[in-house]
């Protein structure tokens, strides 16, 4: 798959995804499904590596970064997704998650070197202020989820663990590990974490035998996180961590229009003028970012 499917791909899905990890709730706690989730997932990539004869057998020093990636990036980022959108909207928290974009580059400035521009630290003013402008309405409102206040902290944090994991994942895409081995032993090990917490708050592991969560689960597990993540996380490791966050712009536009259409969220100005100034932080870090290959390229063509 080239570059734009891939891009596609990742914006298509998790636009939905948000939607449907709230079919997750009811009488499975939240933790529980992550942890059913990823389980599953990591389950058939298993199955699918067994049935390609792809190699499993990998170093101690290569399952503590796997481990670390499935920690941040499958553990507590889903853990507090699944949180938040119990206490707001789930396009609320996908508008928190473009703030990636932000995250990354300063993620791969301060792990890898990469230069900051003036653009990208416009593009995070902007970014910031949409958030803000987003939320605010919501702030001492009644909206029947919880306290609001606390969903934006948990999503705040979710995209932070989020951007780690994206950080965590080029380094070993750099370094030669496998997409989807990767992802398989990532998605056990962040399982196994979320499993670890539910037991030590005394969580019940039941399950939900309804079509609404078997038919999400699935969803969940193998387009949101076997195929979302496996085209992402290829991407990522095509054009980096800091280009690839940018599919955090398109996603919130996707999640807010399923969002309106299933959780009566209602357009204001505030939400309008928020997600306006979200996107225009994105663009000018991506205008900016397109305008410096442009010329990258020329440059070698010309020499």
């Amino acid at each position: 798959m080239n570059i734009l499917g891939l891009y596609l791909t990742s914006v298509l899905i998790w636009g939905s995804t948000w939607l449907a990890i709230t079919f997750q709730f009811g009488a499975v706690p939240p933790a529980v499904s992550v942890v059913y989730r990823f389980l599953l997932a990591s389950l058939i990539l298993f199955a699918w590596c067994r049935v390609k004869g792809l190699r499993l057998r990998f170093s101690r020093t290569e399952h503590y970064w796997m481990l670390l990636q499935g920690v941040l990036l499958f553990g507590i980022n889903y853990l507090c997704v699944y949180l938040a959108e119990t206490r707001v909207t789930s396009g609320l928290v996908a508008v928190v998650f473009s703030l990636l974009v932000f995250l990354n580059i300063a993620g791969t400035r301060i792990f890898f070197g990469t230069p900051v521009k003036p653009a990208t630290l416009l593009g995070a003013v902007l970014g910031v202020s949409g958030i803000v402008l987003v939320f605010l309405p919501e702030f001492g409102r009644d909206t029947g989820k919880g306290d609001p206040t606390l969903g934006l902290v948990l999503a705040l944090i979710g995209a932070v663990t989020a951007s780690l994991g994206n950080i965590v994942a080029s380094r070993n895409h750099r370094q030669g590990l496998p997409v989807v081995q990767m992802n398989a032993f990532g998605m056990l090990y962040g399982a196994l974490i979320v499993a670890a917490y539910a037991a030590v708050t005394r969580q019940p592991f039941g399950f939900d035998w309804s079509a609404r969560y078997l038919l999400s689960l699935a969803y969940l597990a193998v387009f949101g996180s076997i195929l979302a993540f496996g085209a992402f996380l290829t991407l990522l490791g095509r054009i980096g961590a800091d280009r690839a966050g940018y599919v955090t712009v398109a996603i919130p536009v996707v999640a807010l229009l399923f969002s309106a259409l299933f959780e009566g969220l209602g357009w204001h100005l505030s939400l309008i003028m928020g997600i306006l100034l979200c996107l225009a932080g994105n663009v000018a870090v991506l205008g900016g970012r397109a305008v410096r290959a442009v010329k990258a390229d020329e440059a070698v063509k010309s020499a």
